[in-house]
């Protein structure tokens, strides 16, 4: 345990449990052997963490989440799979972040994230950094969440779904095929609605980029264009751009196709 730590006393944690410095672990919370909290780590109270499971630094955790518990994947069938959480990460009430499926995988969540209450990240799903998941968004297994999405309350992500960079998801979306980056869907069903204008501003973007982007959604929607023709068309007609780079690879890459 490290220094300046506080722990009420009627919490319940494993001598074999690795704390950090100055973390608080408030009454009735289960911790369990192997789980490493980073330094200024926050439990709130009646919090069950357990397994191979490590939160990083200035975490902080509110009442009846459950994190690193076993897979509800059938296919489990022991071993040491487990859950790691960035730095600064917030996780709600009620929220449940399960183990991977297979020994030594893991369900990896990122950096900087607000997870809201009753949220489900289920087994081997990849959430990377400062994404926000609002009130009770679920992904089922296997989903990628690139850096800086943003998941609208009550929706619902289909296993192995790709959700790219910066995109925004509507509330209540039942999401099966892959949402491309810097793109707003949203509707029943799901369609792409344009770019996430706003959100590639606030992330420094300048006119030129959002010009750039705008013609990229009008080349993939607008233009009755097949997939591989639309990247070739992007990487050849537009400017050479990191972001428009990223969105063409993950076209480029997509397994379950994109929304349309």
């Amino acid at each position: 345990m490290g220094g300046m730590s506080r722990i009420d006393p009627r919490a319940v944690v494993d001598p074999q449990a690795e704390l950090g410095e100055d973390v608080e672990i408030g009454p009735f919370c289960v911790v369990g052997a192997g789980v490493k909290l980073g330094d200024g780590c926050v439990l709130k109270s009646h919090i069950s963490i357990e397994g191979n499971t490590e939160l990083g630094a200035g975490c902080v955790v509110w009442p009846f989440a459950s994190v690193g518990a076993q897979t509800q994947d059938l296919k489990y069938k022991g071993g040491n799979p487990g859950v790691r959480i960035g730095a600064r990460t917030t996780l709600r009430e009620y929220v449940t972040v399960n183990a991977a499926t297979f020994d030594g995988d893991l369900t990896v969540i990122g950096d900087g994230c607000h997870i809201m209450a009753y949220c489900h990240v289920a087994h081997d799903c990849i959430v990377g950094n400062e994404v926000i998941m609002a009130n009770a968004a679920t992904l089922a297994g296997h989903v990628i969440v690139e850096d800086q999405a943003i998941i609208g309350g009550l929706c619902g992500i289909h296993q192995f779904v790709k959700i790219g960079e910066l995109s925004i998801t509507g509330g209540c979306s039942k999401v099966v095929m892959d949402v491309p980056p810097y793109m707003m869907a949203d509707g029943t069903p799901l369609a792409i609605r344009g770019i996430n204008k706003i959100g590639l501003e606030r992330h420094g973007a300048d006119a030129d980029e959002v010009r750039a982007m705008k013609e990229a959604y009008r080349t993939i929607y607008r233009k009755q264009l097949g997939l591989k023709e639309a990247v070739a068309s992007m990487r050849s007609e537009l400017a050479d751009l990191p972001r428009l780079n990223h969105l063409c690879e993950f076209l480029e890459n997509t397994e379950r196709g994109i929304t349309r």
